[in-house]
């Protein structure tokens, strides 16, 4: 059973990291919702860590600052046709944005092609 209160919409665009205890870092967006997004990050966050996540949507020039928390860690081994591959990640819940970042967010959304 699918438990997520938000659609996902699969956009990948590269992201900013921020985290008072942690530094700075880049990472790239593999989906979002409005509750949060996916980071592929070599070496995720720890969980419980909040974060600052700086962005723009793929539809927008507008830059968005969301405040967040790492909820997951996700490891996952693939092949494609290149062979086999690995993937890092951590999962992000949004609890709040800067600056109206929210309706900008939730107005993108509307225009991104549903994932799940």
């Amino acid at each position: 059973m699918d438990k997520r209160q938000s659609e996902r919409f699969d956009k990948v665009f590269p992201v900013w990291v921020e985290s008072r205890t942690f530094g700075e870092c880049l990472g790239i967006a593999r989906n979002i919702s409005a509750g949060g997004m996916f980071v592929e990050i070599a070496d995720p966050l720890p969980l419980g860590s909040e974060v600052r996540v700086h962005f723009t949507v793929p539809d927008s020039e507008e830059a968005l600052v969301a405040r967040g928390e790492v909820k997951r860690h996700y490891f996952l081994q693939f092949a494609d046709g290149d062979g086999p591959r690995a993937l890092t990640g951590m999962g992000v819940r949004f609890l709040g944005f800067e600056a109206g970042g929210d309706a900008t967010l939730g107005e993108s959304l509307t225009r991104l092609r549903v994932l799940h």
